[in-house]
């Protein structure tokens, strides 16, 4: 099988993790090989099962035909268990002010905002009210359009966003009436 693969073509390629957080390269002359030097360089364990897919929009490499039409340095993407694949977003940029942007810089932003909270939904609870406003005023239908297919994902996550703007909002109520409340009985002991 060595002098099988030393006759054929080695191909160098990008390779990555599903969060492309880590990022390597490989020289493969077959998709056998491709794999077994994608499990040693992400040290994934004998019986872990992967998939291998292309990193620009998640077409499955799963034979040796296929795995031959790939140009060199091609990016792909490696997915274990469950994970899924998914497109690279832009980087979510969470901002203090958003009002002097412009309504494209916002789209980039909700878009990055969106997609991040897709990867991990669980970082919604960490936003602002300033992101959070962003996403509760988004409007699914055109961003389904444009970037997410998923609408439901984007109507539940509208949803979601508005109510922990609503809580924060009440909670800062709470805590500035708490506040006043304070001053007054300070006051009032002063006062005597």
């Amino acid at each position: 099988m060595e002098d099988e693969n030393a006759q054929k073509v080695q191909k160098p390629f990008k390779i990555c993790n599903n969060s492309r957080e880590i990022r390597k390269g490989i020289v493969a002359c077959s998709l056998e090989d491709l794999t077994s030097k994608v499990r040693d360089k992400l040290d994934l364990v004998s019986d872990n099962n992967f998939t291998v897919v292309l990193e620009a929009d998640g077409t499955e490499i799963d034979d040796e035909e296929y795995f031959a039409t790939l140009d060199p340095n091609t990016s792909l993407m490696v997915l274990t268990s469950n994970q899924k694949w998914s497109p690279p977003y832009p980087s979510c940029k969470l901002t203090k002010d958003n009002k002097d942007q412009v309504d494209d810089a916002r789209g980039d932003e909700l878009a990055g905002l969106v997609g991040r909270l897709k990867t991990n939904i669980c970082h919604l609870s960490l936003l602002g009210g300033p992101e959070l406003e962003l996403l509760s005023d988004m409007d699914p239908e055109s961003l389904a359009d444009l970037t997410y297919p998923d609408k439901i994902f984007l109507d539940q996550l509208k949803e979601a966003s508005g109510r922990f703007l609503c809580e924060k909002r009440q909670a800062q109520d709470a805590l500035d009436l708490l506040r006043l409340y304070q001053e007054k009985e300070a006051a009032e002991e002063k006062a005597n």
